[in-house]
């Protein structure tokens, strides 16, 4: 590990660290515009110069500089300070005076470094070079004058998203970044570039010239696009959430985040449920929360209630519900609303159990029945890192391009009883097997089969458990926790054929099974769910309300609430807390805090952040399965309510996936 000095400063860092991460160890900043911690080192931007003894009398770029015994760094010299002012001017000879109306401003490293290392005026007084815009979709907004080359958005369309239709076009002073042929990119991370991006050259479509940073409230939370968790921060101005960003989380996404929790957010303001409704003569008309309620009460249901809870539930919503049922005399709860009957005996059994970080190191991968790249795009680039540090994959399903090489053994699920023998040399050989199962093979009956695997593919060793099960939503495994799972299903439910069934936030349930049952539709979108139900109480989305979500790996998160739901419209635990008094079935809980108590009490992992640590422990199944993979997920972008009312999610499935092609105002 070598030993330097920067100014003055003694400082040691592992071996193969730059001298920029020395100067970061020694607590100093160095500018840049072109180094970025997660992608590889490109040393075009030159704003990193320090001055280093011994070595040349001329200021050296230290971030390609590696660092090495002895070395005296200076970052604070006049030589550094000459250079960094010339390197600023350069960099802005061609840029434009865009700032007023930039949607970087406010954001922008260009500002913040040419107040910091720049000179204050500029010598060249020839004229600007200037770039026509390209074209990168519904979701990348160009403005490429303001391009300084970085590259970035090149090295992570090649080495983060896998999908390489960003380059760079000419050379030298006319070099230009572009998409390739001028068109949409097609990645579902593509959004990741604007972050990226450190000058105004790639904004965000859907938000250009909505607001500026300083305007915004900024609020913690987690996303429910997927099982992922991704940690994400809503930015709201008033009663609206304007744009969605990604936080810093290692263990779960790292700092990027999929184009639909990005830009779903539009979908937030539309088709939104804000009064109750009550069906009369086979119409939904507007009715009170007394009115509705009664009609509720009307039922009589007696014990004969159930409640199917949607894809992007909060668990205090479903506690809630859990203890209005157990109050009535009912346990039928159920989930997994599209049909799904996996055993659930053993929740080790139905969870990633590598974990989203730990699955980069494995070094032997089988996925069976899973289109990861739309299931979970985030968990996707962890296997892709896993790739490249040697990782064979494997596959069972139908082919696609998930963005790295993948070995496809057919589209038939009988290949688990009898895989090729390159797959079990592989797996014998690697320290780290896993086996990925999408929603694909459990929808097809095949978690006996892929469970049978673990001992011959030595999946589970010391500190290493490679059995994992990636779920498509975000409410999964915290319902599984609380028990939203009957032994055979939602088909459960259909035989037990209740009097009183509550839809919470379930848009996906086949309701025609259900005509004899008065449908209560607790909810914030007037999606599928709500046009079937009898009764309709308008619920919060995830951005308006505090919620507990447990991730794929079982790791539990806390979110906020960032603005309050529109209208009439209520938070969900309080609705059926409201209920539970005119139903005469009192819920003992008056505020959050006292419902998080009860639920903690029950489920003691729902109250600690972070892994909730299922014992392993697989269940005997029969380990048969047979005939081809039907993947789940059908149009990415349009997988729940709130996507499918967003326009922004409706334009990126109509062009990315469907071909439809869009003219731009100056065509």
């Amino acid at each position: 590990m070598p030993k330097l000095t920067v100014d003055g400063i003694e400082v040691e860092v592992p071996a193969g660290a730059t001298v920029l991460q020395a100067c970061e160890a020694a607590g100093k900043e160095i500018p840049r515009f072109c180094y970025h911690e997660r992608l590889s080192i490109a040393g075009n931007c030159r704003m990193c110069l320090v001055e280093v003894k011994p070595g040349p009398p001329k200021p050296q770029a230290s971030c390609a500089l590696p660092a090495a015994d002895k070395q005296e760094v200076f970052t604070q010299s006049p030589m550094v300070k000459k250079a960094r002012e010339g390197v600023m001017e350069f960099l802005l000879i061609n840029h434009p005076l865009d700032c007023p109306i930039c949607d970087q401003g406010g954001e922008c490293d260009l500002q913040d470094q040419s107040v910091a290392y720049g000179k204050g005026q500029s010598r060249f007084i020839e004229n600007k070079r200037a770039v026509t815009d390209k074209y990168m979709g519904p979701i990348v907004k160009t403005t490429m004058t303001r391009c300084i080359q970085c590259t970035r958005c090149v090295r992570f369309a090649e080495e983060v998203s896998g999908i390489e239709e960003i380059g760079a076009i000419y050379r030298g002073e006319n070099m230009q970044i572009t998409s390739y042929l001028e068109q949409a990119v097609t990645s579902e991370l593509s959004g990741n570039v604007v972050d990226l991006c450190p000058v105004g050259a790639l904004t965000s479509k859907p938000y250009a010239f909505e607001a500026r940073p300083w305007e915004l409230k900024k609020t913690p939370g987690i996303d429910v696009m997927d099982a992922v968790g991704t940690n994400v921060r809503f930015d709201s101005r008033g009663r609206q959430v304007l744009r969605v960003l990604p936080r810093i989380n290692e263990d779960v996404n790292e700092e990027w985040a999929s184009d639909k929790t990005r830009h779903a957010v539009d979908g937030l303001v539309r088709r939104r449920l804000d009064k109750p409704f009550v069906r009369r003569k086979g119409k939904l008309v507007e009715a009170s929360w007394q009115e509705a309620f009664a009609a509720i009460k009307a039922a009589k249901a007696g014990s004969s209630v159930a409640a199917i809870a949607g894809d992007q539930l909060d668990c205090e919503t479903m506690y809630a519900a859990k203890a209005l049922l157990a109050a009535m005399g009912s346990s039928l709860l159920e989930g997994r609303q599209t049909g799904m009957d996996y055993d659930v005996s053993s929740l080790a059994a139905v969870n990633f159990n590598s974990s989203i970080a730990g699955i980069e190191t494995a070094d032997a991968i089988l996925l069976v029945g899973s289109n990861l790249r739309w299931e979970a795009p985030l968990i996707n680039t962890r296997v892709r890192k896993a790739v490249k540090r040697g990782a064979r994959v494997f596959a069972i399903g139908e082919e696609l391009n998930l963005t790295y090489p993948v070995q496809w053994l057919g589209n038939d699920l009988g290949l688990l009883g009898k895989l090729p023998e390159a797959v079990t040399e592989a797996f014998a050989k690697a320290e780290r097997p896993a086996l990925i199962v999408g929603g694909g093979a459990l929808k097809a009956g095949a978690q006996g089969a892929t469970l049978a695997l673990v001992k011959p593919l030595g999946l589970i060793k010391q500190d290493w458990n490679g059995y994992n099960v990636v779920h498509l939503a975000a409410a999964r495994m915290g319902g599984l926790m609380l028990g939203y799972a009957q032994k055979g299903g939602i088909a459960d439910i259909v035989a037990a054929a209740p009097k009183l069934l509550f839809l919470l936030g379930a848009d996906d349930v086949d309701l025609t099974a259900f005509d004899k049952s008065l449908k209560v539709y607790v909810g914030h979108h007037g999606d599928a769910g709500a046009a079937g139900a009898d009764v309709v109480l308008p619920g919060a989305a995830y951005t308006e309300k505090p919620g507990t979500y447990v991730n794929t790996e079982g790791r539990v998160q806390f979110s906020d609430r960032a603005v309050f739901p529109p209208g009439d419209a209520r938070e969900d635990w309080a609705i059926l807390r409201a209920l539970s008094e005119v139903l005469g079935h009192k819920l003992p809980f008056d505020s959050l805090d006292q419902l998080r108590a009860a639920m903690t009490a029950e489920v003691p992992a729902l109250g600690v952040g972070g892994l909730a640590g299922y014992a392993w422990s697989a269940p005997k199944l029969p380990a048969k399965a047979s005939g081809p993979v039907g993947y789940p997920i059908k149009d990415f972008y349009l997988t729940n309510p709130i996507a499918r009312a967003s326009d922004t999610m409706q334009r990126c499935s109509a062009e990315l996936l469907h071909g439809q092609s869009f003219a731009e105002a100056a065509e």
